[in-house]
């Protein structure tokens, strides 16, 4: 049975919801508020999070920002409603890994489409790329070597090849779509619906694996490995290296270490 998680701060939207799914077949966990729903996504790691844009507590923008940076729930879809988006708010959202948008009013039909869809095309992905999002997300990487990132896909081999040879540098999300000869928008969209993650995700993945790769098989600082990285902030490395991975680079290291010593 599938869970699906419902952010929304609207009692009688949210019953709704609550109502058609259950009736549908799925677990069903509802959250007024983001805080909560944060919460609840971390306590029943669901298949899949539907979140309201404006909520009075923090917004759907934090929420799904701070899904993405947490282990537990980094992969999981999530669809936005919202009762207005533009190119803007859609830009925005792509950007952070939303999934999909629904527009509110929607009718029951429309909702349970979308959340159908969304989970079909997770289970494809999974299928093609599960054993690479498992790593992604292990607490302790079996291999600590930087290659094979990168899926194999003829429409993103000029996208990969661009952040494999600059993601030592400063670049962004318009530096690779200029690369490759996309928009920024279509290419935001379609990274993310043949991998499931977004650009920044695949940059910062990158140069998470070199980082990996520096801490096991050199004694050098971490502030070295943080710019070799890619970072030219050893704090700000720091910090996305515990998100990452549960803990500091130099915990990471004294652990990865005496494992491999066994």
């Amino acid at each position: 049975m599938k869970t699906i998680l419902v952010i929304e701060d609207e009692l009688q939207t949210r019953n709704i919801f609550l109502r058609c799914l259950e009736l549908e077949g799925f677990r069903a966990v509802v959250a007024s508020d983001g805080t909560t729903g944060i919460a609840l996504a971390k306590q029943h790691s669901p298949d899949l999070v539907v979140c309201d844009i404006m909520m009075p507590d923090m917004d759907g923008y934090a929420v799904l920002s701070a899904l993405r940076k947490s282990r537990q729930t980094a992969l999981i879809p999530l669809i936005f409603l919202t009762a207005k988006v533009t190119m803007a708010d859609l830009r925005r959202g792509m950007e952070l890994g939303a999934d999909d948008y629904l527009t509110k009013p929607c009718t029951v039909e429309q909702f349970l489409a979308a959340i159908n869809s969304r989970l079909t095309r997770q289970e494809q992905l999974s299928q093609l790329y599960g054993g690479e999002q498992t790593a992604v997300l292990e607490e302790q990487f079996p291999s600590t070597s930087p290659d094979n990132i990168f899926p194999s896909d003829p429409k993103l081999d000029s996208v990969f090849r661009f952040i494999e040879a600059h993601y030592r540098q400063p670049i962004s999300l318009n530096d690779v779509a200029q690369e490759a000869g996309y928009s920024p928008a279509y290419l935001t969209s379609l990274v993310q619906s043949q991998t499931g993650r977004t650009i920044k995700q695949w940059i910062i993945e990158r140069r998470m694996a070199e980082a990996r790769n520096l801490l096991v098989k050199t004694t050098q600082s971490v502030r070295h490995i943080a710019e070799t990285s890619g970072y030219t902030d050893a704090g700000y490395f720091t910090r996305q290296f515990r998100q990452f991975h549960g803990a500091s680079p130099q915990t990471w290291r004294q652990k990865s270490v005496a494992k491999l010593t066994k």
